[in-house]
């Protein structure tokens, strides 16, 4: 057996079973040993069957002395049975749905089952147990006729993902057919030997036996450690490869003066924090590079500003973008949605209105082309399409705001020096590439921003190629949000509050954790609100007076950014959404969020979409709705109102929750062992050293022939939703 065979070759595979393994992508014996169990189930003890009492778990050897396949007379499921025999007695084990384990060990030889005892008619038997062949090297096969109990050996349980037609039991079962024929040993570990030794961990071929099949605690923890470094390895390698060879090409040299620069920041509305101050200062010093070299011979910058909604980003981007105009040099700004890009367009407009000079274009996917209006200062006017890449193409128009359509390859600038991307975990990693290379002379300096607070773990990892820059301070004037926990009983007093709020003019966002109500006979109908039953309800029966929209990630994109217009106008007063609008349009006179299910939210994301509310001088409110009783949940609840910051309740939900939990763990494009991994901040920072430390002797990885393989046949393109 080979580890890039197709499965089909060596597992009796179904028609369903295969098209179910295609959609996870597990097609060869290497893919299935790379599919891990999540979690173990309890060590169960080894009891002799005449110890067995109905709802043990337990572990039974035995020799099995009879074994048949049939179908349960009633339902005509395929049913497998088989009779096992140890000194003390007999007990049948039964298979239902999977007949073909009941031939797993041939007549004769000793068995090991695992499972749940259970009765029929007064009758013992064991109810699909997972069975292997007992090993040799297992002491208490040895003497299976005999008492045995001074042997007190027990196993871990894999329990494996499950997906319909695929049980954890059809997963562990044929794993371990796998790895009896060895062919783990066949796999190249691609982690060097003496980084292997230095970390103390295990081969590739031993961590594959301990993590599918541990004997402790200690083997599963120790592979599924091995594994973690592996895949945080491979990161960040290929994230320091990238900024290697960003940093190869040449940049503008950005020279605006910084007393221009600190009149810019003077005409703001409002008193710039020390925080965008430091932030603009580090953003400048690394687009003026070395004063030694030309102009167009600079370093390219690639550095990440993360700071909480409302913390003032758009100011820090359009202080560094009037630098990069000041220079003559051109600015792109890339949003995730059109409304996000006329927001920050209108932004910009009111930014520069007193510079005619700094024109700002506005460019969508939707056939929307602006530019400001010569008539109204302040305002803007429509534009055709040639004209707008005319005038960008030539410089005349320097600041380009968009979304994806700033990634066409009709959009040419002219000195393009400096990218913008706002919510950049929107944005896949070829998307950003895309843009960054709209000028083939020079590489842009580039700017990623985020108010998706993310521990420094992370940040480490899946921004390995960004220096970090955080802007931990909120503007003055800006009150702190009044956060309040609500049972039931209490619901009715807050709907009274939203309504004394909504009649002052205010407007109020109900956030749910589901879009549709749960089909009964198809899933769990756990008591969660959804959106479009909320929506009908608070018109209907609670806010009739007032009007009740709704928005969620099922209405097409035109419909729902209408939707978020009407709500920005001022047309519709309560918001009814899902957590689509986590990101969102900036609307000040929104000053209510309610939250139902609070506990079903992560502390981070509870946080992101509370900073909804946290955009104006007004008294904002956030009502944390949650049916829960449980101490934990309503203490970790406590948190949103103790915390100082999204970063430090970033850092909590790691602790408390989990990696997985952080605005949907997946969106970051790693496993679970991964995701784990960012839990220990120093075995990331080992991973890093490690990655920096090769790059450094063997950038082009020559001597390591089988990483640059992998890094080369995997583009590690971590996707993001």
């Amino acid at each position: 057996m080979h580890p890039d065979d197709l499965l089909v070759q060596h597992l009796r595979l179904n028609l369903a079973q295969r098209r179910t393994l295609e959609r996870l992508n597990l097609s060869t014996v290497r893919d299935l040993l790379a599919y891990f169990p999540n979690r173990y189930g309890q060590s169960l003890p080894i009891k002799t069957i005449a110890e067995l009492a109905v709802g043990d778990q337990v572990t039974v050897y035995g020799q099995v002395t009879d074994s048949k396949i049939s179908k349960a007379w009633k339902k005509k499921i395929p049913l497998g049975e088989i009779t096992i025999e140890d000194q003390t007695g007999r007990i049948k084990a039964i298979w239902f749905h999977q007949a073909f384990l009941a031939k797993k060990v041939a007549l004769g030889l000793p068995a090991r089952l695992q499972g749940k005892v259970a009765e029929r008619k007064g009758i013992l038997y064991l109810a699909n147990p997972e069975i292997e062949p007992a090993s040799s090297a297992d002491r208490r096969a040895d003497s299976l006729f005999a008492d045995g109990k001074d042997d007190p050996t027990t196993y871990l349980l894999p329990i494996y993902p499950e997906v319909r037609g695929l049980s954890s039991s059809w997963f562990h079962h044929n794993i371990q057919k796998l790895l009896k024929s060895g062919v783990q040993e066949e796999l190249p570990d691609i982690i060097p030997a003496v980084i292997i030794k230095k970390y103390n961990l295990p081969t590739l071929a031993t961590a594959l036996i301990w993590i599918h099949s541990p004997k402790t605690d200690k083997d599963a923890t120790a592979a599924r450690k091995r594994f973690a470094f592996q895949e945080i390895f491979l990161i960040q390698l290929s994230r320091l490869r990238a900024k290697l060879e960003y940093a190869k090409h040449n940049a503008f040299r950005v020279q605006a003066k910084e007393a221009e620069v600190s009149e810019f920041i003077k005409r703001f509305p409002f008193q710039a924090t020390a925080a965008q101050e430091r932030a603009v200062k580090q953003i400048l010093d690394d687009m003026r590079g070395d004063p030694s070299t030309p102009l167009g011979a600079g370093k390219p910058m690639t550095r990440l500003l993360e700071g909480d909604v409302g913390s003032g980003k758009t100011a820090v981007a359009a202080t560094t973008a009037f630098a990069v105009v000041k220079s003559g040099l051109e600015v792109a700004y890339m949003a995730p949605t059109e409304i996000l890009a006329r927001q920050h367009f209108e932004s910009f407009i009111r930014y520069f209105k007193h510079l005619p000079n700094m024109q700002v274009g506005l460019i969508t996917g939707n056939g929307c082309y602006k530019f400001p209006s010569k008539i109204n200062p302040g305002g803007y006017t429509d534009i055709s399409r040639p004209q707008l890449l005319k005038w960008v193409a030539n410089g005349e128009i320097p600041i380009l705001v968009g979304t994806h359509a700033l990634i066409q390859k009709t959009v040419k600038f002219k000195n393009l020096a400096y990218v913008i991307i706002d919510e950049q975990h929107r944005f896949g990693v070829m998307q950003r590439a895309k843009l960054m290379r709209k000028d083939s002379a020079r590489a842009p300096h580039l700017l990623s921003m985020t108010a998706t607070p993310i521990p420094r773990t992370l940040a480490l990892t899946i921004y390995g190629d960004l220096d970090l820059t955080l802007l931990d301070e909120m503007p003055a004037g800006r009150k702190t949000i009044i956060t309040e926990i609500v049972t039931e009983d209490k619901r009715a007093k807050a709907y009274e509050h939203i309504r004394q709020e909504l009649k002052a003019g205010r407007q109020a966002y109900i956030i749910c954790p589901r879009i549709d109500e749960p089909d009964p006979t198809k899933e769990l109908a756990l008591i969660t609100k959804s959106a479009k039953a909320e929506q009908k309800r608070l018109q209907d029966n609670i806010f009739p007076e007032f009007t009740v929209g709704l928005v969620h990630s099922k209405l097409k994109p035109k419909d729902k950014e209408e939707v978020m217009a009407e709500f920005a106008a001022g047309k519709i007063d309560i918001l009814v959404a899902t957590s689509v609008v986590e990101v969102g349009v900036n609307v000040p006179n929104a000053t209510i969020i309610v939250i139902e299910g609070a506990e079903r939210f992560g502390l981070s994301q509870l946080h992101q979409l509370r900073g909804r509310v946290w955009r104006s001088n007004h008294q904002a409110y956030c009502y944390l709705f949650s049916d829960s009783k449980g101490t934990k949940t309503v203490e970790r609840l406590r948190a949103i109102k103790t915390a100082k910051n999204g970063f430090e309740l970033a850092e909590l939900d790691l602790g408390l929750r989990g990696a997985g939990s952080l605005v949907g763990g997946k969106q970051w494009g790693l496993s679970d062992v991964g995701m784990e991994a960012i839990k220990n901040l120093k075995m990331v920072e080992a991973a890093r050293a490690e990655a920096q430390a090769m790059l450094k002797t063997d950038p082009e990885l020559k001597k390591h022939p089988l990483l640059q393989e992998k890094l080369h046949s995997q583009t590690q393109e971590i996707h993001f939703e």
